[in-house]
């Protein structure tokens, strides 16, 4: 049995469940070929310094020469980046990639003039430019989105003041990441037997999720109970976050914190005060799940400790890759036989690294890369779980297929804000599907179960988590300290108005702000909350709407970065500055709260 469950070496591993680096660079000489010739541009970037406003014909070259450089750059980083997480013990791949590294770094240098030269270029000598070099035209949105930054940039010598500051400015994460994952350590905690468990951040949730109620209790006042020792410590970084992100949005000129993360990507502040708003609006949905989960566990009080546990046990179901593929297949075909022929190339054409082997780098990922094609890392374990990771993963890698397929190299990559729209309407679809195919009650209510809790955990939870931030930068902006004291009471009562009267929400909970890493993100967690909304009613439309709902999402997937984020995925059929996706998801998870009910009725 053990030698069955031995991890094999990568060489042991079968090369068709391997990807195929070779479509980049066919040997590791050509890479380093490739990597002298590129080591030119540098030199080259910086020969236009100071003459992109010269004329149109100067601008175009210098245009073309970046799309040149990034090409190589990708393929370059890239091949280094794959090799390296196939086995993270081979010294030569990272070597490679430190060199690949340090090129990127001299070319962000050398290119630095760029952004504040097309900023300085006055709108007539501009317009003058498109209208004698036509090619130039393609480069209008790009340039108009650094242009619309103008306000907000600088002079020279402040925006270098500005960048000095950063490393130091870094200080409250890079203090956080220290103290929560090398000083913090926990006691270990006992099961209603009196059996002992390690208790870390990693195995926390783990614990969480046990059907032993007493080791639930005992992980979760032990966990926050030790946090409780160094909130001061913790209160104090997370001020020193918050006066942070308030010194660099009052330096660029935006009337708050929020204002200046989301104009990062476009994204109007009333998509952010949207979502928390319409989530008010449906939070006796969620209060509802919590009745139920509830009833389901047979509790008298349903505590904080209880929320992971499972209220069905999980089905057990081995689910081959082989397997898993199919389901993919069968699932995407909704979404048209070009989809699905492409995602079929994939399979059969080695884009994934399918299986865990020494060294190789855990969880999962989609690389994005353009040329030749994306690459998806997994670790499959046969499990319902990764087979839901395999659709996710190729739905990043399709958005990225097909918006480098349709756009020019300009446009091509895709912000954070809509990133995980694609790899999670993949998921809601692969979901619907299973149902509509799975008879067994158990096995129905298990993955309606599974459901319910993403709705939770991303939708909810997040939204909460987003909505802690915008009170935290709106406390720091008064210019009151953030104190252990008002973060605590902040934090209890949110969860109070989250999961209603059902729950006994325990003291504890109130330290759960203390060991979020996302808060020192910059108001990036209710991306997970809108993105999680829109692909649920995307997936919902796609399935009722016919060949026309079809034919928007394609269109959002191709869409890269050519139109603002909100006005992409209006193009989609949804628009986040309203209630109505936010609404739309949360009825679905509304009726799947009746569904699980009525299975589990006996």
């Amino acid at each position: 049995m053990s030698e069955v469950n031995k991890i094999p070496k990568r060489s042991e591993v079968d090369p068709k469940y391997t990807w195929a680096t070779e479509d980049i660079f066919k040997t590791e000489e050509d890479w380093q070929a490739a990597l002298e010739k590129a080591a030119a541009y540098p030199a080259k970037l910086a020969s236009y310094a100071g003459r992109l406003s010269e004329s149109a014909a100067t601008l175009l070259e210098y245009r073309k020469l970046v799309d040149d450089m990034t090409r190589d750059l990708m393929k370059i980083y890239s091949y280094t980046s794959l090799k390296s997480d196939e086995d993270k013990a081979v010294a030569k791949y990272q070597d490679m990639q430190n060199k690949a590294v340090s090129l990127l770094v001299q070319v962000n240098a050398a290119s630095a003039f760029e952004t504040p030269e097309i900023i300085a270029i006055d709108e007539e000598t501009l317009n003058a430019f498109y209208a004698e070099s036509p090619e130039l035209a393609v480069y209008k949105g790009a340039m108009d989105e650094m242009r619309r930054m103008k306000d907000h940039i600088l002079s020279d010598k402040e925006e270098a003041l500005l960048a000095s500051a950063r490393e130091m400015a870094g200080t409250p994460e890079n203090v956080f990441g220290l103290f929560e994952n090398a000083d913090l350590k926990f006691p270990s905690v006992t099961d209603s037997e009196g059996k002992e468990y390690p208790l870390t951040n990693g195995s926390f949730i783990p614990l969480m999720q046990s059907s032993d109620r007493t080791l639930r209790e005992n992980a979760f006042k032990t966990f926050y109970g030790t946090y409780k020792k160094f909130e001061n410590t913790t209160a104090g970084l997370l001020d020193g976050q918050a006066k942070k992100l308030l010194f660099f949005s009052r330096a660029r000129k935006y009337p708050g914190t929020l204002e200046a993360s989301l104009d990062a990507t476009n994204v109007p502040v009333e998509v952010y005060k949207n979502l928390i708003e319409t989530v008010h609006t449906n939070m006796p949905k969620m209060h509802k799940y919590m009745r139920l989960r509830k009833k389901l566990m047979g509790l008298d009080e349903l505590h904080m400790y209880d929320i992971y546990a499972p209220i069905v046990a999980e089905a057990d179901v081995k689910i081959p890759y082989e397997e898993a593929k199919q389901n993919v297949l069968d699932t995407v075909s909704v979404l048209g036989e070009d989809y699905v022929n492409v995602v079929k190339h994939a399979f059969e054409n080695r884009w994934i690294d399918v299986y865990e082997n020494e060294g190789k780098r855990s969880g999962a990922y989609s690389s994005g890369v353009a040329d030749p094609h994306p690459y998806v890392l997994l670790n499959h374990k046969d499990t319902l779980d990764s087979e839901f990771t395999l659709i996710h993963e190729m739905g990043h890698a399709m958005h990225s297929y097909l918006s480098c397929k349709n756009q020019p190299l300009v446009y091509a990559d895709y912000v954070i804000f809509v990133a995980e729209v694609a790899s999670t309407c993949n998921e809601a679809l692969l979901m619907q599907n299973l149902l509509k195919k799975t008879t067994d009650k158990k096995q129905r209510a298990y993955l309606i179960n599974y459901f319910l809790e993403q709705f939770r955990t991303t939708l909810y939870r997040q939204t909460m988590f987003a909505e802690f931030e915008m009170k935290i930068g709106e406390l720091a902006a008064t210019g009151a300290a953030l104190t252990a004291e008002a973060l605590n009471k902040m934090y209890y009562d949110l969860n109070k108005l989250y999961y209603g009267d059902e729950m006994v929400v325990d003291d504890e909970i109130a330290l759960e702000w203390s060991r979020i890493p996302h808060f020192y993100y910059n108001y990036y967690v209710f991306q997970y909350a809108t993105g999680f909304s829109a692909a649920i009613a995307l997936s919902e439309r796609i399935l009722s709407g016919g060949e026309e709902a079809v034919k928007d999402y394609l269109s959002f997937l191709s869409g890269g970065c050519s139109k603002t984020p909100i006005e992409l995925l209006r193009m989609a059929g949804v628009d986040m500055a309203t209630p109505e996706p936010i609404d739309k998801a949360l009825a679905l998870f509304d009726s799947l709260i009746d569904q699980l009910e009525e299975l589990l009725a006996d």
